[in-house]
């Protein structure tokens, strides 16, 4: 039997303890997350609002994964680079419901966090 890799198994380093570099700009933007300490792990996907998405089988997906913080303490995070403008709805997969709507503008950052 087998079943898909998740990014942590595919680099268990990655991201974890880490500097982020966002190329952001005309058209394109990022998206980051803040996650309860439970989602370690898990992959969050992002697909276009509105059904724009009908035919596709992938989408883009991220980790949580832990970061430092400057005062010593742990922030759980997942961090989407490169994102076309447009709003997004956020899912826990493989199968989870859209638990999170977010607008991405070029040339900017848009930071959400995920509800309780």
């Amino acid at each position: 039997m087998t079943r898909p890799l998740t990014n942590a198994e595919e680099n268990p380093h990655a991201g974890k303890g880490s500097s982020v570099l966002l190329d952001i700009g005309d058209g394109v933007g990022a998206i980051v997350l803040t996650l309860p300490a439970d989602l370690e792990d898990a992959e969050i996907e992002r697909r276009p609002t509105g059904g724009h998405h009908s035919g596709h089988t992938h989408f883009p997906h991220i980790a949580v994964v832990p970061r430092p913080t400057p005062d010593g303490a742990t922030t759980y995070s997942a961090v989407f680079f490169d994102v076309p403008e447009g709003r997004y709805d956020l899912h826990v997969i493989p199968d989870g419901p859209a638990r999170l709507s977010v607008e991405v503008i070029g040339g900017q950052v848009t930071e959400a966090t995920w509800p309780s």
